[in-house]
């Protein structure tokens, strides 16, 4: 006889340890993939160069931390008129003196022999500099060669003044007949950081020089500007001052030009001067713990390299390249690394659109004067930033 066992199968709800962790690594991986899915969904963000907004300084002046505060108490700096006695009567003294030493230690232009007038900012200053200018019964007009300043046309046109108009691209002006006209020369050149001189060089033109960028961080300085008329400039090479100066020799026009800021803003506040007088004082007492335009030279330098490093293979895009010029400031041969990017695409493609694909806003070159195939790229902006922009330029049509 053949005996058999009965199998007993015992069965319990309770999962052994392995099943109870297998388990939970499935939930984790399944929670893991919504995410990634999830994240992949997310736009990217958009990345803004197309201001001129020079946040990349803001490293520097957090390392200088409290070296540099002002106090001002309550009860000083009252009056609308800082020097009654000067033409430019709202406009301290001091800030004078410091705007003086700062143009006298990095030699970017003159100012023995000239008047002095301080603006709230660039576009206030060179409206008064075209106030000042036009004194004819027909509008005059302003000129500037192409590619210019994407503000020119707005600030000549803005408020439709019966004293100037846009006028259009120097170049096309060569030709024209003998009436007289205002040209805006702007070197180094915003947006493609060409030194420039002037076009249309006829006997009845007016020049106002934009000087914004002639600093060595952005250019080397081949010499100082003699100016025929107008010098329009930050009084520092940092836009947190909110306050611009012109160098005038004619104290006519001098004079014309702080009119136009009477009337327009009663002159320029106590708090931006005293701004602006702390930093040029540091600045040129070199009373920083690192040297203002020594860390502008390293950041610009550093950032072209890697935009050219990060370009190469992407035939459709190309940028210029600035061989080396003596600076006698430095006192050695530097590559200019301009504020600005000047790209160009082939012909046909709308660089500002294609840029747009890649959620990358710059400024179209339409407001240049220049075909669609160019854009202009900020190169001023926050470090982490860049790094971002860096990295999506590959993902660009070769």
């Amino acid at each position: 006889m053949v005996s058999t066992e009965a199998a007993v199968v015992i069965e319990t709800s309770v999962p052994s340890p392995f099943v109870a962790v297998a388990a939970e690594v499935e939930a984790i991986e399944s929670i893991l993939t919504n995410l990634n899915l999830n994240l992949n969904l997310q736009p990217l963000p958009i990345l803004d160069f197309d201001k001129g907004d020079p946040t990349m300084y803001e490293a520097y002046w957090k390392s200088v931390g409290q070296h540099f505060k002002i106090t001002l108490p309550a009860s000083i700096l009252l009056s609308y008129f800082a020097n009654p006695n000067s033409f430019c009567w709202y406009m301290l003294p001091k800030l004078e003196q410091e705007i003086k030493n700062l143009r006298n230690l990095v030699g970017n232009a003159v100012v023995e022999g000239r008047h002095i007038v301080v603006g709230n900012g660039s576009s206030q200053l060179i409206q008064a500099a075209l106030y000042a200018l036009a004194e004819l019964p027909s509008p005059i007009n302003v000129v500037s060669a192409a590619p210019f300043y994407s503000c020119y046309p707005q600030i000549s046109d803005y408020v439709r003044s019966g004293l100037f108009k846009w006028g259009g691209n120097a170049h096309a002006y060569v030709d024209h007949d003998s009436q007289p006209y205002i040209e805006m020369v702007t070197s180094p050149n915003n947006p493609d950081g060409e030194l420039r001189v002037p076009v249309v060089n006829k006997v009845n033109g007016m020049l106002v020089h934009d000087l914004a960028y002639y600093w060595p961080q952005y250019t080397a300085r081949p010499s100082r500007v003699l100016l025929i008329t107008i010098l329009c400039s930050s009084p520092s090479p940092n836009a947190q001052d909110t306050l611009d100066q012109g160098s005038v020799k004619d104290p006519d026009v001098a004079k014309r030009m702080v009119k136009f800021m009477e009337i327009s803003t009663i002159g320029v506040s106590k708090e931006a001067q005293l701004r602006a007088i702390g930093v040029l004082e540091m600045i040129t007492t070199n009373s920083c713990p690192n040297n203002f335009s020594e860390f502008g030279q390293s950041v610009m330098a550093e950032r072209w390299r890697k935009l050219r490093e990060a370009l190469q293979g992407i035939d459709v895009l190309q940028i210029r390249d600035f061989p080396p010029q003596h600076c006698n400031f430095k006192r050695d041969f530097l590559h200019c690394t301009p504020g600005y990017a000047w790209m160009k695409a082939q012909v046909g493609i709308n660089l500002e659109e294609v840029m747009k694909e890649e959620r990358v806003r710059v400024r179209g070159s339409k407001t240049f004067g220049c075909p669609s195939n160019y854009a202009r790229l900020s190169m001023l902006g926050m470090e982490n930033d860049f790094d971002l922009l860096l990295k999506r330029l590959p993902s660009l049509p070769h």
